[in-house]
């Protein structure tokens, strides 16, 4: 199995340049680290409920888990100082740690807190349930010991390994129970506090945050490994490339992470600043919604996919956040096949538009955050998908506006992006190959391929039986299967590019490793007096 790995960042050194620009924020100080990027994906901090990028990043800094994934991909100890491992489960021992309000953490806090994420049953559910974890067996499945000790056995549907790397999700931190149960209205449990509230044992804590504006974190003196090294951290919505270009120049911030592929290109070779390019494992996708005359036809899929210029794509615009591939599967994971033969071809695409009995082309709507590097996307698809005869209207919208779409299938076409839980071809696959029900009753926002109505039985079969199977051969052989599989059934939810984290930071800051599933930890970050 290969893994995610630090080999893959791309550093280069860059020089400061001293352009007056007229912004009215200080040079940060020494003991605060201030962060530039865009807010708009962050609609609550409960991590019950939140799954977006920018979300987990902040409240993997508020909470701990039982256990947390390094960024080349190796499950360490978090709250849980060790664990064993039988044929029915596995048991956990937690260390001495206690929340930022100083109640110890036990394992009754563990044992709530997981009963909290599926009871809520919102889409920060999907990854438990999706192996056979739910609000009707989470009781009897996550047992509190001793005051020190949780046990959880297996549901039937999942390994150790598999276990172990979604309880390293942020979806899965460990809250307060005394602190939240305090703040719950009408069997909420607590979600309308915690969306804008901490209650945590992470090193940081919510000081406050205002939506599209910006989030203040203090540092939590009293984490269990020792105070943090900054005071604060600042995560400041910057949503204008160009603005936050020019903030980092001046040193008004410190971390740059929404980036156009341009304005990164202006600090390569200069001095004073480093780039990471964070690999995810995950895809920026065009979702097509299958519940769509047109596009519940395999064909218009097909006609689709050889409609857009991914090459084009991928030098004009994409550049550091993605490279082209059209199989959910990094390239560089061990039994991930090659890309189908997709690529430009108008006549292929007018072909199937014509098989499919759309000759003459139609009309559809493109949704898309309003976030780098989605917009220039969707705009470049618009064009490419204009030359095969199918006319595409965008429709860019916040955060909140364009995920409840998605989570209501209430689009033509969408543009969301993805990350692995676990860095093998199951971990970045099964979201894109598992859809138990598909029925509209289901309801199951929380799953990827459900909310483009794709239909895929099979697939979701041999989805279920890699995961459980334990010799690696045979699974890397179902492996390649699955891949395969999906390409055939032209996918209602196509991989486009695999996608890259790319940030820019002030040599100043030391210390600071980006992580493939944004769970970025700061306690250690520090800043040097000089660049």
């Amino acid at each position: 199995m290969k893994h995610f790995s630090k080999g893959l960042f791309v550093g280069a050194v860059f020089g400061a340049l001293t352009i007056a620009a007229p912004l009215s924020y200080a040079a940060t100080p020494k003991d605060q680290l201030v962060i530039g990027t865009s807010l708009a994906q962050v609609l609550s901090l409960d991590p019950h409920q939140a799954t977006e990028g920018k979300a987990v990043e902040i409240m993997s800094n508020l909470y701990d888990r039982l256990v947390n994934s390094t960024p080349d991909g190796k499950i360490v100890p978090q709250l849980a100082e060790s664990w064993k491992v039988d044929d029915k489960g596995i048991t956990f021992t937690l260390r001495q740690a206690n929340f930022a309000s100083g109640n110890p953490v036990t394992a009754k806090d563990v044992v709530y807190s997981l009963g909290r994420l599926l009871k809520l049953d919102q889409a920060a559910a999907a990854n438990l349930k999706r192996i056979g974890y739910d609000k009707t067996n989470v009781d009897k499945l996550v047992t509190a010991v001793d005051d020190k000790t949780v046990r959880i056995d297996f549901s039937g549907q999942v390994t150790a390994e598999m276990l172990l790397y979604r309880l390293a999700a942020s979806t899965t931190s460990v809250v307060d129970s005394v602190e939240v149960q305090k703040h719950v209205t009408d069997n909420d449990w607590g979600n309308a506090w915690m969306r804008t509230h901490s209650a945590g044992s992470g090193p940081f804590t919510l000081n406050r945050w205002s939506p599209n504006e910006l989030v203040i974190l203090d540092a939590n003196k009293d984490y269990v490994t020792g105070a943090p090294k900054m005071k604060r951290v600042i995560v400041r919505h910057v949503p204008e490339s160009q603005v936050e270009r020019l903030m980092l120049e001046r040193g008004d911030i410190d971390i740059a992470s929404a980036l156009t592929a341009a304005d990164l290109a202006t600090f390569k070779d200069k001095k004073g600043f480093t780039i990471q390019r964070i690999p995810t494992g995950g895809f920026y996708v065009l979702s097509m919604n299958a519940g769509n005359q047109y596009l519940s036809n395999p064909k218009v899929r097909e006609a689709i996919a050889y409609g857009i210029d991914y090459k084009g794509i991928e030098k004009t615009i994409m550049g550091p956040y993605g490279r082209a591939r059209t199989v959910p599967v990094p390239e560089n994971f061990e039994s991930a096949i090659p890309s189908p033969d997709w690529h430009l071809d108008v006549e292929k695409s007018k072909q199937l538009l014509a098989e499919a009995g759309y000759k003459d082309g139609f009309s559809l709507t493109l949704k898309t955050i309003a976030q780098t590097p989605r917009i220039d996307l969707a705009t470049a698809i618009q064009a490419s998908l204009a030359q095969v005869g199918i006319k595409v209207d965008i429709q860019q919208g916040n955060g909140s506006e364009i995920i409840a779409a998605h989570r209501a299938r209430d689009f033509d076409l969408l543009i969301p992006q993805t990350s692995a839980y676990m860095p093998n071809v199951l971990g970045s696959m099964e979201q894109f190959s598992s859809n138990p029900d598909n029925s509209k009753e289901a309801n199951n926002a929380g799953n990827f391929v459900w909310r483009s109505a794709w239909d895929i039985p099979e697939l979701t079969a041999l989805t279920a039986k890699a995961s459980m199977e334990p010799d690696p051969k045979k699974r890397g052989e179902l492996y390649v299967q699955m891949q395969n599989m999906f390409v055939e059934q032209k996918p209602a939810v196509l991989p486009m590019f695999e996608r890259f984290e790319p940030i820019v930071l002030s040599s100043k800051v030391e210390g600071y490793v980006g992580h493939p599933t944004q769970l970025t930890r700061l306690e250690n970050v520090t800043k040097s007096e000089t660049q």
